[in-house]
């Protein structure tokens, strides 16, 4: 079974957060990142990740992966590389794919 290191991030008092619009909220929702998760597949290894069963949530994937052989979990995040143009340049931005 391979180890995982936990990091803690203290959690931020609501003061400190600045104040955001309704239409910032809104836009930031839509382009949120979708976290898929993944079982590793027998025979998988770091060196070459397969992916195995997927399990609906985060923690389903931990008790699955702490149940099986390998206890390991790969999260999958998918974007898709677009074109914007910014003063009249154009910039490479990732939009986050929706499951």
């Amino acid at each position: 079974m391979s180890s995982a290191m936990v990091t803690t991030i203290p959690a931020q008092s609501p003061a400190v957060q600045p104040a955001r619009s309704k239409r910032a909220r809104r836009s930031r929702q839509q382009s949120e990142e979708v976290a898929r998760y993944f079982l590793a597949k027998d025979g998988s290894s770091p060196s070459k990740p397969e992916l195995g069963e997927e399990a609906s949530s985060e923690g389903e994937a931990l008790i699955k992966a702490f149940q099986s052989t390998s206890g390991t979990v790969y999260v999958l995040h998918a974007y898709k590389a677009e074109a914007e143009m910014q003063g009249g340049s154009p910039i490479l931005v990732k939009k986050p794919l929706q499951k």
